[in-house]
C-alpha cells in the first residue's frame, strides 16, 4: 500500500507520491495543487511552497532542490 501518509516514509518519497500523476514540466504553483489534492501533508506542502517560483523538468528536480534545502532526513 502506497500512501503519503506512512509514519516514517521519507519527505522525497513522500513528495514523489503526490507528484505521480503531475505533467511536467511544472511550476510550483502546479505542484503545491498537485500535492493539495493527493492529501500531502501540511510538511510537504509547505516544503513545496517554499521552492522558488520556476517551472520543474521532473520529480527528481523537485526532490533534489528540496534535500539541498534541507539536508539528509529532512527531520525539524
Amino acid at each position: 500500500m502506497t500512501t503519503s501518509s506512512i509514519p516514517g516514509e521519507s519527505i522525497d518519497l513522500q513528495i514523489s507520491d503526490v507528484l505521480n500523476d503531475v505533467h511536467f514540466p511544472a511550476n510550483k504553483d502546479a505542484l503545491v495543487d498537485a500535492a493539495r489534492e493527493a492529501g500531502a501533508s501540511n510538511e510537504v506542502l509547505s516544503m513545496l511552497d517554499g521552492l522558488p517560483e520556476q517551472d520543474y523538468a521532473d520529480v527528481a528536480s523537485v526532490t533534489k532542490l528540496i534535500g539541498g534545502n534541507y539536508g539528509p532526513g529532512l527531520s525539524a
